[in-house]
């Protein structure tokens, strides 16, 4: 009966899934559904073997083969696909135990991921975004750009090249968190797609070269002929529409009317999920040191992790948090004014998130102190005043940028899958 439950729960979830990308195909995984199937493997024993946690210590490496077709830019090699058969001969040993990817709903790319990406001006995206919407904000060299949830909610990957850097802009909203990688892989120009799988009810990417996946929250390959490679993070967050818009008039928006796909742009089809005493879609490690769906931001500086409750570093106005991770001093800064994306069925009106951004303190090779303004941020030892995005804007150090450090604004079953071993502010 169990098992029985688990199953129609797993189906429910996935049915909401798939309402959620516009898709009607059956449901992947169940082979009456009409939709693809997802087979992993079993031992002769009839149990699934266990996965290494380390897995090998050498990647395979793609200059060791010759492609075989080409995909816009990348280069596909002669592999097995780990979207077909995760336990091909071929492949390291996996990082994660197959048998816990599980199959979300839609085949892979069944949430399409925009490849050809388009942008808009501030004018033209300000008809359409209110100003608590939440966006993915990411600035290389320069190139700011803004990447509204509205859009990624239904895309979940945008494959683009920002400041001349090729990136994965990638967004899952079953846990409400953004992270952008480099896509360059081993020297080699990649994208990415969606496998229709999550793994601790998150988003399991793959790479077009290789058909290996990939996790969304560390960047890790974990199954497939890649298993062990790593992809380096860009620091980006979630910030609100008005702060983009105030902080990069020029910047570019991408373009909702160009995606290639029709969708409700705007619409939460997920709605309610913002709730931290409400469960999960689908399975996920339980880690009792607080609720599952309590929001937290969460650092990495060399394996020591660390998560914050946003109970305890946000409020109705700003706030400046000082800490160390790892050994490396940081500052976060919060920002109130940001809806959340999967709470009401419209995104703008989701209850209120804020926006937090994490820094090194250390201008010129001194750290500074930090105070929260009704409407910014102080240092006490220049008396500068500084923005949400750690700009100076007024003062003895204004246009100096702190160095944004890679964080994740998240749900605390996500970062505490990812990272059991963190440490903890709830």
């Amino acid at each position: 009966m169990a098992k029985i439950t688990t199953k129609l729960a797993l189906l429910t979830a996935a049915l909401i899934v798939l309402a959620a990308c516009g898709e009607t195909a059956g449901v992947a995984g169940d082979p009456d559904s009409g939709g693809s199937t997802t087979t992993v493997v079993n031992d002769d024993a009839g149990t699934e073997t266990a996965a290494s946690a380390e897995g090998n210590d050498e990647v395979n490496q793609l200059d060791d083969l010759s492609p075989v077709s080409e995909a816009g830019d990348v280069v596909k090699v002669d592999v097995p696909s780990a979207l077909e058969d995760r336990r091909a001969e071929e492949f390291p040993d996996p990082l994660i135990d197959p048998s816990e990817i599980l199959s979300g709903g839609p085949p892979p790319d069944g949430i399409p991921p925009i490849d050809e990406p388009f942008f808009v001006d501030i004018a033209a995206a300000d008809t359409y975004l209110t100003d608590r919407e939440p966006v993915v904000e990411l600035e290389i060299d320069g190139d700011a750009r803004a990447y509204p949830v509205q859009i990624l909610m239904w895309h979940e990957i945008v494959n683009d090249v920002v400041g001349g850097e090729p990136v994965a802009v990638t967004y899952c909203p079953l846990c409400n968190s953004a992270v952008t990688f480099k896509r360059t892989v081993q020297g080699r120009l990649n994208s990415f797609g969606t496998s229709g799988s999550l793994y601790n009810s998150a988003l399991v990417m793959y790479d077009r070269a290789t058909e290996t996946l990939w996790t969304h929250f560390d960047g890790k390959a974990v199954v497939g002929y890649l298993a062990g490679e790593e992809l380096e993070p860009l620091a980006s967050s979630l910030v609100s529409w008005s702060e983009f818009k105030e902080a990069h008039p020029d910047g570019r928006v991408l373009d909702r009317e160009r995606t290639g796909h029709r969708r409700n742009y705007g619409t939460n089809p997920y709605r309610g999920y913002d709730d931290p005493d409400s469960g999960t879609y689908f399975p996920v490690t339980s880690d009792e040191r607080a609720r599952a769906k309590q929001r937290v931001v969460g650092v990495t500086v060399d394996e020591t992790s660390k998560a914050w409750s946003l109970d305890i570093v946000g409020g109705t106005e700003p706030t400046v948090t000082a800490d160390t991770v790892g050994g490396k001093d940081l500052v976060i800064f919060f920002n109130p004014g940001q809806a959340s994306g999967v709470d009401t069925g419209e995104i703008g009106e989701g209850r209120e998130v804020g926006t937090v951004k994490v820094f090194s303190p250390s201008v010129g090779g001194r750290n500074l102190t930090f105070e929260a303004l009704a409407d910014g941020f102080r240092d006490s030892e220049t008396g500068s005043t500084w923005s949400i995005f750690g700009e100076a804007i007024e003062g003895e150090l204004a246009g100096t940028e702190l160095e944004e450090l890679p964080h994740l604004d998240t749900f605390w079953f996500a970062w505490s899958s990812y990272r059991p071993e963190s440490e903890a502010v709830l």
